[in-house]
């Protein structure tokens, strides 16, 4: 009795560290990605970092510890060469996707801006997931990254409800078709990052407090929260095919539009 009590406790303990994984994080050098980047390093893992162009030490000093691959989410050629360089490995985190305002609006002359959009970061996930797979230990992990318009639409986001809510039927889907691969998506709330940088500074400040006076949990997002929740999925052996909110309560108010 006691042995099978104890062999149940060993099963129902899954460990929080990634001692001994190899992680990689498309669009791991700035933003979101840095953020699960880090936090993935701090658990123990080797930690490769996926973008358009490789930074010497010089440009990024704090990439020093990562290995740095090159990775064109917009060619498929590029991300198959790319996975196929880096070998075998545990958990794939996809964060890139389009820059702040590429995806145009929906009445705008021609459907550019949403091409592009869906191109990078729909179909990107997609294929960084494809070319990953035959990669990926039997017991790893694909966690997505998509955002709250996901769930509820804002005026002038057509496109990025649209991709997102795409992305996330994605994760769903691959939780079938990659099992036991777990594959999960993280839908942040507001985060502070680099990609607010096309507002003004005053306007950045504006949003700060909004987002301090409206979200229920009374805290700016940051990288590392995102990061935290991402350490979270890749490790729990029990969740696949979730979306998990990290928002401070982002849907629950009224704040942007």
């Amino acid at each position: 009795m006691n042995n099978a009590s104890n062999q149940y406790k060993a099963e129902r303990s899954p460990t929080h560290d990634l001692i001994g994984q190899r992680v990689v994080v498309v669009g791991g050098k700035t933003g979101i990605g840095l953020g699960v980047a880090r936090a993935a390093q701090a658990a123990g893992a080797t930690v490769a970092v996926a973008s358009r162009r490789n930074l010497s030490a010089k440009e990024r000093p704090d990439l020093a510890s990562f290995e740095q691959v090159s990775l064109d989410l917009s060619d498929e050629a590029s991300v198959r060469v790319a996975f196929d360089a880096i070998g075998s490995f545990d958990h794939l985190h996809v964060t890139a996707g389009g820059e702040a305002g590429s995806w145009g609006t929906f009445m705008d002359e021609d459907m550019r801006g949403v091409r592009n959009y869906m191109e990078s970061k729909f179909l990107g996930s997609w294929a960084c997931a494809r070319h990953a797979a035959p990669h990926l230990a039997k017991d790893g992990t694909i966690t997505f990254v998509t955002g709250g318009t996901a769930a509820r639409a804002k005026l002038g986001l057509a496109a990025v409800t649209s991709v997102f809510s795409a992305v996330e039927a994605l994760s769903r889907s691959l939780a079938l078709e990659l099992a036991p691969v777990r594959v999960n998506t993280i839908r942040p709330g507001f985060v502070e990052t680099e990609w607010w940088n096309f507002l003004s500074e005053a306007q950045r400040d504006e949003l700060r407090a909004k987002v301090r006076a409206k979200f229920p949990a009374r805290h700016l997002g940051t990288p590392a929260d995102v990061g935290h929740a991402a350490l979270f999925l890749m490790t729990n052996p029990y969740i696949t095919g979730t979306v998990l909110e990290v928002s401070g309560g982002e849907l629950l108010v009224d704040w942007l539009f």
